[in-house]
């Protein structure tokens, strides 16, 4: 039984064929825009050791006579998963479904349904979020497009960094765009692109890669159910 569920799952994973549309991918593409929404309004707080920028410049502000000031090496962070949830999605759905199931997503915040961090309705292009979320459509299209139905971990590796740096080359531009429309300073600009694409690439990136392996075994056990 167990080299016969082995042969299955390495004729699934290396045969190579487009997903076909069925009533499953069509479950699961719901299921897809949910867990956008889900990861849209839930927040990760974790802490991590981190080589503070300044030590050297400000070594007296982390040694001092009265001992290390450990708290200094510490980064307290809270993190808001829609990247990784959007990295789970393709390697469950593949390129087109997943794609797709971001275009879903985006349409039914901008027709007024309140899915979006601030809301919803077609105002919402005029919010400095919105071009980060409008971002996952060529970043699934690109990242899928590397991946196709090649999950080694150097695939993995380029496809969530190529996807990454789309969502957020896509947002800052649309920042900057808007930013500059309403006559914002440089400064507050600069500060806004640190806020939201500065140490959160790197989270996205990691937490990416987990999600793509996570999707790709919940993808594998879905189909020994489904067989």
């Amino acid at each position: 039984m167990t080299k016969r569920i082995e042969a299955q799952l390495n004729k699934f994973i290396n045969r190579g064929e487009a997903a076909r549309f069925t009533l499953g991918t069509l479950v699961l593409m719901a299921c897809g825009v949910m867990l956008i929404i889900i990861a849209t309004f839930t927040q990760l707080s974790f802490t991590h050791p981190i080589i503070p920028l300044d030590i050297f410049s400000h070594f007296d502000k982390y040694f001092t006579d009265s001992g290390t000031n450990w708290a200094g090496f510490l980064k307290h962070y809270k993190y808001i998963p829609q990247i990784p949830a959007i990295f789970f999605i393709l390697s469950l759905l593949d390129r087109k479904y997943a794609t797709l199931t971001a275009m879903i997503y985006i349409v039914i915040g901008l027709l007024g349904y309140p899915i979006f961090a601030l809301g919803g309705g077609w105002r919402y292009i005029f919010e400095y979020g919105f071009y980060y979320i409008l971002g996952y459509v060529p970043a699934l299209f690109f990242a899928g497009s590397i991946l196709k139905n090649n999950y080694s971990f150097v695939n993995i590796l380029k496809a969530v960094f190529v996807g990454v740096i789309v969502v957020h080359i896509t947002g800052c531009l649309g920042m900057v765009f808007l930013a500059t429309l309403k006559h914002e300073s440089s400064t507050s600009i600069m500060g806004w692109i640190v806020t939201m694409s500065g140490m959160k690439t790197v989270y996205d990136m990691i937490f990416s890669v987990l999600a793509v392996y996570v999707g790709q075994f919940v993808k594998r056990i879905l189909w020994i159910v489904m067989s």
